[in-house]
């Protein structure tokens, strides 16, 4: 039962998020990453290096198949390596939106 809950929560979750995902905001999202991610991550072209052995934006932003909605997702679900960011779903598109504009 609790499994069933989780794949709903997720199937909900992803489908909200994909109808925001169309209205993301990539300038918005740069703003976050320089927040949040440049720490680790070099988060634009102008940034020489990051502290952490995360990879780039641009190269995540290249990955074949990259989909906003499923990466807005993946953002706000918790990970060991990732502080919680607490983002918004908005928030959290507007960031997949840049991630993705950076592998162009």
């Amino acid at each position: 039962m609790v499994r069933i809950s989780a794949v709903m929560l997720t199937l909900f979750a992803g489908l909200g998020l994909s109808q925001g995902a169309s209205a993301a905001d990539a300038e918005q999202g740069g703003v976050l990453a320089k927040r949040w991610c440049a720490a680790c991550h070099v988060v634009a072209p102008d940034q020489q290096r990051a502290g952490g052995q995360a990879p780039p934006f641009s190269a995540i932003g290249k990955t074949p198949g990259l989909e906003t909605a499923k990466l807005a997702l993946f953002l706000l679900l918790p990970h060991p390596r990732m502080p919680d960011m607490a983002l918004s779903r908005n928030e959290a598109a507007d960031l997949a939106e840049y991630i993705k504009s950076q592998g162009k």
